[in-house]
């Protein structure tokens, strides 16, 4: 790989997550200050969807931080941002829906996710570990070393992967539950479709890197090969 290549690859690389998550908050920003025209809070509307869903076991939960909305499978909780539990917004009413979706997704054992959960330990395993024998193998110059720090990385770049679809469907799931019971009005859906696709990008762009550094781990490693 030529200088300007790798001029080109590390200014993407480093662009890239950054322009997702200003785009994210930015988005999100806007539309937090557009009121819904339901009335209804993030809580309200994540309490409606999953109820109309056969969820009512699943609880809804204010949680600290800024935009720290998440499903918990394992303790079936809907955890919203303060803002989005309290406040009635579009923002508000996309992440709250969003975050529905992936509990509709657990109870229809979504393919995808179920994955996803069967690959969360590895990827934790594999992405604190691949570094280690990347590194020395590189400084070193160990093949074999390396070889077993792209393995252990690759398994980090299928769990990205998985999850691209896993948020798109919460994401298409979502849009069809504030449409199908009336949360949102016709001119507010564009808004909402806004929100959901600024943050999907922010999963777009993460693995779009893990790949683009686990091709260029590749390369370095086939060069390596070619030396010999």
């Amino acid at each position: 790989m030529s200088t300007a290549m790798y001029i080109v690859y590390f200014i993407v690389l480093l662009l890239l997550p950054i322009y997702a998550q200003m785009k994210v908050k930015r988005t999100y920003k806007r539309y937090s200050q557009v009121r819904s025209t339901s009335g209804m809070t993030g809580a309200e509307v994540a309490r409606l969807i999953l109820d109309q869903n056969g969820l009512s076991n699943v609880r809804v939960v204010e949680q600290q931080g800024f935009l720290s909305d998440h499903y918990n499978p394992a303790t079936k909780t809907v955890a919203l941002s303060t803002h989005n539990y309290h406040e009635a917004s579009v923002a508000g009413t996309a992440v709250a829906a969003h975050e529905c979706g992936h509990a509709i997704q657990h109870k229809e054992a979504y393919s995808f996710l179920t994955l996803r959960s069967k690959l969360v330990p590895v990827a934790n395993i594999s992405s604190n570990a691949s570094w280690i024998f990347i590194m020395i193998g590189l400084i070193a110059t160990i093949q074999p070393l390396l070889l077993v720090g792209i393995v252990l990385l690759a398994a980090g770049v299928v769990f990205q992967l998985v999850t691209l679809p896993v948020e798109f469907d919460a994401s298409k799931r979502a849009m069809n539950q504030i449409v199908e019971h009336g949360i949102i009005r016709n001119e507010e859906e564009p808004y909402a479709r806004k929100v959901l696709s600024a943050a999907a990008l922010t999963y777009v762009a993460a693995a779009a890197t893990a790949v683009m550094e686990l091709l260029r781990l590749v390369l370095i490693y086939t060069g390596m090969n070619n030396e010999d």
